[in-house]
């Protein structure tokens, strides 16, 4: 799944930890970072989010829930309410 122009990081994050499976960011190198573990957030917050958005990220969700999950809150305006 690919998210593009995400702005609202700390929300992303949020629904990310509600997840049940593994969901992991891959990098341009292909490596994959679980999003689901802290250390990698903040990270991941300061080498891809430096200029306060994503324009792209790649991602891997591994439970169909998870994604829907995700997708709700993307287009929900990547709102947490």
């Amino acid at each position: 799944m690919t998210l593009e122009n995400v702005s609202n990081i700390e929300g992303l994050f949020e629904v990310i930890n509600t997840c049940k499976g593994n969901v992991e960011l891959v990098s341009e190198e292909g490596d994959k970072i679980n999003l689901k573990s802290r250390l990698a957030q903040y990270l991941t917050i300061a080498g891809v989010f430096a200029h306060g958005y994503a324009r792209e990220l790649e991602l891997i969700i591994e439970d169909p829930d998870d994604m829907n999950k995700i997708m709700e809150f993307i287009v929900s305006g990547e709102s947490t309410e």
